[in-house]
């Protein structure tokens, strides 16, 4: 039984219930800019079937939870671009949507040194029925938006990181996560180095994109887009004001390397 059965055929087997909210969240949906922005780690939510996953809620308040800023900063970048926003309502530690079905970060039992206690010993069935109702349905979102759209789009994926890990100071505001294939990419690291500091945006740093990352790989290869991954440091986009500035910034950027490109 593959997974979407098993979740229609036994509603005893189903994660989502009455009260729970939809997966996918789109802002904008009608959005005539060649950007389409992803937000695989926007959303905080927990199923109720799930309770709060054994953590306090200053847990959930934390980078390990969702990335923080992304839904405000994606909300706002798509009004400047007129672009849209496909976005993951339910957190990170219900399942990864970056992260391949069945990897070691799928469904974290560990994340930045806190034990996810609802993820400890989860068995086939839960795996399965988190990824058919929230993983799957989130990806065929994406597919759907950018076979619709055909192939001129530019896909961002919009990311936030925490300032300190593990007691490392991170001084980047931007992190530019790529694989060496992508004039976007590109294109955006010089500019933004330009406009803050060479030093504060990270070209591949704080983190790279590896054989961990999913989302990117799994929608733009088959299709031959251009993309970009963006990490945003979290303390400059945690409130609307950040955001709203944040969102002007990078809009500017965006915008003036799409008509340099025409």
């Amino acid at each position: 039984m593959n997974q979407r059965d098993l979740s229609r055929d036994d509603p005893s087997m189903r994660l989502l219930v009455a009260g729970d909210i939809d997966p996918v969240a789109v802002d904008n949906p009608g959005g005539s800019s060649p950007f389409l922005l992803l937000g695989d780690h926007a959303g905080r939510a927990i199923p109720r079937r799930l309770g709060a996953l054994g953590l306090e809620n200053h847990d959930l308040a934390r980078h390990i939870a969702c990335d923080i800023g992304v839904e405000g900063l994606g909300v706002r970048l798509a009004g400047r671009l007129d672009a849209t926003f496909v976005r993951q309502t339910y957190s990170r530690l219900v399942i990864d949507c970056n992260r391949a079905l069945g990897s070691e970060g799928s469904i974290a039992a560990v994340s930045d040194g806190t034990p996810i206690p609802g993820n400890q010993n989860l068995d086939a069935a839960g795996r399965e029925a988190r990824a058919a109702e929230i993983f799957t349905p989130y990806h065929d979102h994406i597919a759907t938006t950018l076979d619709r759209r055909g192939g001129a789009t530019i896909v961002i994926s919009l990311h936030s990181f925490t300032p300190a890990l593990s007691g490392e100071v991170r001084p980047w505001l931007y992190g530019v996560l790529h694989r060496g294939d992508s004039p976007f990419s590109n294109a955006v690291l010089a500019a933004l180095r330009a406009r803050v500091g060479e030093g504060l945006v990270g070209d591949n740093a704080p983190y790279a994109m590896d054989g961990t990352d999913f989302t990117i790989p799994h929608h733009v290869d088959p299709r031959g887009l251009d993309y970009l991954e963006l990490e945003v440091r979290q303390d400059i986009i945690a409130d609307p004001t950040g955001q709203d500035a944040v969102a002007e910034s990078l809009a500017e950027v965006f915008q003036a390397l799409v008509q340099e490109r025409q």
